[in-house]
């Protein structure tokens, strides 16, 4: 990575509200030519979690889902609506920690975050007919696949981050994290390379992908503002590809499960 160099993140409004089956990179691709952007190498286009999920068709209706009696009890403890505890079970690897009213699980994806990124948020629904969206299967086969769409469409190499906003521990508020990523390093290894004064770093790891989607974060915002997609230029990188899984560290190494 280069360092020191000006950095734009420019929102890419006009995207329509999402449906099962759209196609997330043709309307991204047509958002991108509305803000009359000339795509070029090393761009990164950062999209939320949610059109990826909409599109993917990763609803679940709450009326259709039949709490079991482990589910009950949880809800119970946590003042939950025991369905909603049920569809994090099924989207789930583990349960890594509860209490607070907080249900705390990892993704089968491997990512740890509240609910196991199971969202009632911008999802859209009826009094009656309440839904919840998941996150997608797959989060980095879902930004490759729009990587492959975009690259197509622009001829040059773009690069994708699909992003979530999570807590974080010990610490107060959401960030934007990268859950899928392609075309760039997710994860950077600096260790080797020298500091201020010449001297190797030994365990500088940097996570690439998360710092890009927080500050996309910053232009597309987490309520109405209705902008799902954030163009980044000015980045640069050597490195080979690594996708958003390369984030999640491994049980042998997490001090903290």
């Amino acid at each position: 990575m280069t360092g020191a160099a000006p950095l734009t993140l420019t929102p890419l409004p006009g995207i329509p509200l999402v449906r099962e089956g759209d196609d997330v990179a043709g309307l991204v691709g047509d958002a991108i030519e509305g803000a009359g952007i000339a795509p070029a190498a090393f761009d990164v286009v950062v999209v939320t979690q949610k059109i990826v999920s909409k599109a993917e068709g990763r609803r679940v209706r709450l009326a259709d889902v039949v709490p079991s009696a482990h589910a009950v009890e949880l809800a119970a403890s946590l003042d939950k609506d025991p369905r909603m505890i049920e569809v994090v079970f099924g989207e789930s690897n583990a349960v890594v920690a509860s209490g607070h009213g907080v249900l705390i699980a990892e993704h089968r994806s491997g990512h740890v975050m509240a609910n196991a990124g199971v969202d009632r948020s911008n999802v859209g629904h009826s009094d009656d007919n309440e839904e919840v969206l998941l996150l997608p299967r797959d989060p980095d086969a879902s930004a490759a696949a729009l990587h492959r769409a975009l690259e197509v469409r622009f001829g040059c190499r773009l690069a994708v981050i699909v992003s979530d906003s999570v807590g974080r521990a010990w610490r107060n508020g959401v960030a934007g994290i990268a859950i899928g990523a392609a075309g760039l390093p997710a994860l950077t290894d600096l260790r080797g390379a020298p500091d201020l004064f010449g001297v190797p770093l030994k365990v500088t790891l940097t996570g690439f992908a998360d710092q890009i989607a927080a500050a996309a974060n910053l232009v597309a915002g987490e309520g109405a503002e209705g902008v799902p997609a954030v163009h980044v230029r000015g980045l640069r990188w050597s490195a080979a590809p690594l996708p958003a899984r390369a984030l999640v560290r491994d049980r042998e190494s997490d001090l903290f499960r």
